[in-house]
């Protein structure tokens, strides 16, 4: 069997309800993606990735509800608390040109305007609708900054790096001692 390349979609809370469904928080932009794929893997902390295949999905109060084979019940869903949603790359629907896919970032270089390093992007939330990127810095500090558009002068997430203009008095939150 080929390699697979994982990609971290969300993660899962809770169990929900008495049927096995599991409640998911959602990291991509939009949880349709479910509607294409027919497998997803759950993978607990240390553990080897299991496929599953999706029985159906549904969304509950900003969450995702989804129901897998092999997980019946409330008891078997509450074994994948804390487990991480992954979806393999080659099962993501084709993007137009200018798409980026979040993992695509993962590991990107960023520098400020004035081609000063600041970090490496190491994670996302997903915030009120917003993307926030998570960058640590040389010196093992944590900045979120809010990945909209007015903020980003260059993405290439081939060469790994963006240039960003943040929000004045963002990094002075993060960086100051």
């Amino acid at each position: 069997m080929a390699a697979r390349n994982l990609i971290p979609c969300g993660k899962v809370v809770k169990p929900h309800g008495l049927g096995g469904e599991l409640c998911i928080i959602w990291y991509a932009d939009s949880p349709l993606i479910l509607n294409e794929l027919t497998t997803v893997y759950l993978q607990l902390p240390g553990a080897t990735p299991k496929v599953f295949t999706i029985l159906a999905w549904r969304m509950h109060k900003k969450m995702v509800l989804l129901l897998l084979n092999r997980v019946a019940g409330r008891d078997l869903a509450e074994k994948w608390r804390g487990a991480e949603l992954l979806v393999d790359a080659r099962d993501l629907p084709r993007k137009d040109e200018d798409e980026v896919y979040l993992y695509e970032l993962l590991d990107c270089r960023v520098y400020l305007k004035d081609d000063v390093f600041l970090g490496v992007i190491r994670g996302f939330l997903r915030e009120k609708g917003s993307e926030i990127w998570r960058i640590m810095t040389p010196e093992d500090r944590e900045v979120l900054f809010p990945a909209h558009d007015d903020f980003i002068l260059e993405l290439d997430p081939h060469r790994k790096r963006a240039v960003i203009d943040p929000p004045e008095g963002l990094l002075d939150l993060y960086l100051q001692d």
